[in-house]
């Protein structure tokens, strides 16, 4: 089941934007998730992961700044993201297992 993303939007530098993830069905539980990037030009990238026991991993780039979590519960992951800069702008897309959302635009204007 294709992940929806949710939560994307226009901030300025030095702002804050919380992305969310649903993936539907019953082995959310079981999925490794993950946040991915595209800005125009440039390759996708890893932002962030979490494995299906919790266990989190970073970009360099976004180190301090972003936090992923997962609630099983609710079949949600989230990615909060505090002092944005203009490089963050970008699509987010979500990753559950190896299935793709469609992704959501994040724009940090200067």
């Amino acid at each position: 089941v294709q992940p929806v993303e949710s939560g994307g939007g226009l901030v300025q530098a030095g702002g804050s934007l919380r992305l969310s993830c649903i993936v539907s069905g019953s082995i959310f539980s079981m999925l490794h998730m993950a946040w991915y990037r595209q800005a125009p030009g440039d390759e996708r990238e890893l932002v962030a992961s979490i494995t299906n026991a919790g266990r989190t991993n970073y970009a360099e780039s976004v180190k301090g700044r972003f936090t992923i979590s997962r609630d099983n519960a609710k079949n949600a992951m989230y990615l909060q993201m505090n002092s944005l800069k203009s490089e963050d702008t970008a699509v987010y897309y979500c990753r559950g297992g190896a299935t793709w959302g469609q992704g959501t635009q994040v724009t940090v204007s200067s």
